[in-house]
């Protein structure tokens, strides 16, 4: 009769957990805008990936016989200053663009949640100290900051990558941290304490997952944040070097006073794929937030 007990209640929470699944499902379908996101986000993986089928053209070689030219049947988005296809490029380039973001956001937040994981259940003294770290990377504007260790680290694309990290940990911090302070008094937290569960075992294997959609959602969240700084870094001549192709450095290539004038495709096309790209996934990441965050039912 026990075990037809206990069957039956994992049958239940079974049932229960896939029928709450089926209605995060039907309201982020619901949702329009964050529909449109995911597919628009979906379209961008796809062509980065499909880039060499897509595209036959050499995103790196130039054709000066083609220097500049608008929009063809040959060149879908035109050529820019040293001839080279703008459609590639932007494919290509928002392999690396994208790249850097996705990367750093993981790296970030895993720093972030892991430092506001032993902050928040051990608190003390090392909180302390962890909490007037992330203040004193929060009182500088994150661009100021990047541009200093730019300065000290230099560019480079994994440079970059270590560079955005390294700022960007604080917000998934602060989120995690308040987490598991408010968590770590719960019944079941204390349950696993009194049968002598290891903190670490605590921490990861009980708290965290319950944190875990909160991690994603300011996950998906830093990406549009860190494709934009590429953009402005890769711009100003601090990103990534010139001859490596992302939305940044192609608005670099089409900073010339005559370029903006005269042949606006050079610098609508990746501004526009910057844009477009940074929209779908804030509406993407929206829409997540509304069916997973807790807070947001």
């Amino acid at each position: 009769m026990e075990n037809n007990n206990k069957t039956n209640t994992i049958e239940n929470a079974r049932k229960y957990g896939t029928k709450l699944w089926k209605k995060k499902v039907r309201k982020f379908l619901n949702n329009k805008l964050a529909v449109f996101g995911l597919s628009v986000v979906l379209i961008y993986i796809l062509l980065m990936v499909l880039a060499p089928v897509v595209t036959p053209w050499d995103p790196l070689e130039p054709n000066f016989k083609v220097k500049l030219a608008g929009p063809s049947a040959e060149h879908l988005l035109g050529c820019d200053s040293l001839g080279r296809d703008l459609f590639s490029r932007v494919l290509y380039g928002g392999r690396t663009s994208v790249l850097i973001a996705v990367i750093s956001s993981l790296i970030g937040s895993a720093i972030g949640t892991v430092l506001g994981a032993i902050g928040g259940y051990f608190g003390g003294i090392f909180d302390k100290l962890l909490v007037r770290l992330q203040e004193i990377v929060s009182c500088f504007p994150q661009l100021i900051l990047v541009l200093i260790v730019v300065a000290f680290i230099g560019t480079g694309t994994w440079n970059l990558i270590i560079i955005f990290a390294l700022t960007g940990w604080t917000g998934c911090f602060r989120l995690v941290r308040s987490e598991f302070i408010a968590r770590k008094e719960e019944t079941y937290v204390k349950v696993c304490e009194a049968f002598g569960m290891s903190s670490v075992k605590i921490m990861f294997s009980q708290i965290l997952p319950a944190v875990l959609t909160t991690v994603i959602v300011q996950l998906t969240m830093n990406i549009p944040g860190y494709v934009m700084q590429e953009a402005g870094l890769s711009f100003l001549g601090f990103g990534v070097p010139m001859t490596v192709p992302t939305w940044g450095t192609m608005l670099n290539a089409a900073k010339a006073t005559n370029i903006l004038i005269n042949y606006p495709h050079c610098w609508l096309v990746p501004g526009a794929a910057i844009c477009l790209f940074v929209l779908a996934v804030n509406f993407f990441g929206d829409g997540l937030r509304d069916v997973m965050d807790p807070r947001q039912q």
